[in-house]
């Protein structure tokens, strides 16, 4: 079994002459992101048009996309939230050909609406997966940013906070990339570099070290800041999800699988502005040190 060591740790939309997508068209156009389809109400609240995103996601057929809209609304019920809050009918009034216009069946959705619609899409379609990670890294941050209390929490008290969570949901990555064929720890160390790779623009856990200047003694996720954290977090959760809903069965994939979702998560950070992960400043002190300190101040032991 592998240790902690080293941790397993917007699509482009563009409509070719056609209106529908394609990978070699969205590699070659303008990049317009999910982002930008995104509507604002009179008090500056988000939500976007499924007939919209239906387009940006590919879907030729309303009737098809209503069925992923419909599996998404079963889970969001399945959650333990209403549906209502995250998806409104209403009525669209479209161009028809004799110059006038009718109306059509459309969707208010929210970010989290979005979320589960391209959760419940079709995973052949590349542009699919570039959703499902921009939408979950849109999700989880308006999910930090509407929580006052993480927002009032110090920096290292965020990196804590992060590093725990990274820490859980590595141990599910584990079990969800042994189930793929990811078994000898030699497999555990190909499978965790090929996500670093992916978020780090080619670097593996030796070139991080190197460009962080680290120690070999120094853990990785130890020395990272808030914002690097979530990033490895993202990576994590959604190479897990993915691994499980696409049932990948040999360790090749599941290596893929990986570069592929890490990739996605820096190709999203790019295109909302922020600093690739491997420029993000090294914090002074390595989280083990504050752990401890943590735990001395609750008068117990660390885990670790």
């Amino acid at each position: 079994m592998i240790d902690e060591t080293e941790e397993i740790g917007s699509e482009i939309i563009c409509e070719n002459g056609e209106g529908a997508m394609s990978r070699k068209g969205t590699e070659k156009c303008h990049h317009n992101t999910f982002e930008e389809l995104k509507q604002l109400t009179a008090d500056h609240g988000e939500f976007w048009f499924a007939r919209d995103l239906q387009v940006a996601l590919d879907y030729s057929s309303w009737d098809k996309f209503k069925r992923v809209i419909q599996k998404a609304v079963s889970a969001c019920e399945h959650s333990g939230q209403l549906s209502e809050n995250h998806f409104s009918q209403v009525g669209k009034l479209v161009n028809i050909g004799s110059g006038g216009q009718r109306e059509v069946e459309d969707y208010q959705l929210s970010r989290y609406a979005c979320y589960l619609i391209v959760q419940n899409g079709d995973p052949s379609k590349p542009v699919i997966a570039n959703g499902q990670t921009y939408f979950a890294i849109q999700t989880r941050r308006q999910e930090l940013a509407d929580d006052a209390a993480f927002q009032r929490l110090k920096e290292e008290e965020k990196r804590l906070f992060l590093r725990k969570e990274v820490r859980e949901h590595n141990k599910q990555l584990v079990e969800a990339a042994q189930q793929a064929g990811v078994e000898s720890t030699l497999d555990f160390a190909i499978f965790q570099n090929h996500g670093y790779k992916g978020l780090y623009g080619g670097l593996d856990a030796k070139g991080i070290h190197q460009r962080k200047g680290l120690k070999k003694s120094q853990q990785i996720l130890d020395n990272m800041g808030s914002t690097e954290l979530a990033a490895n977090l993202f990576r994590a959760t959604q190479t897990e999800e993915k691994l499980r809903r696409e049932k990948v069965q040999s360790k090749t994939h599941a290596n893929t699988t990986h570069f592929e979702v890490g990739k996605k998560v820096r190709q999203t950070i790019k295109e909302l502005g922020g600093t690739m992960p491997e420029d993000l400043p090294t914090p002074d002190e390595d989280l083990r040190k504050l752990e401890k300190r943590a735990q001395k101040k609750l008068g117990g032991k660390s885990n670790d």
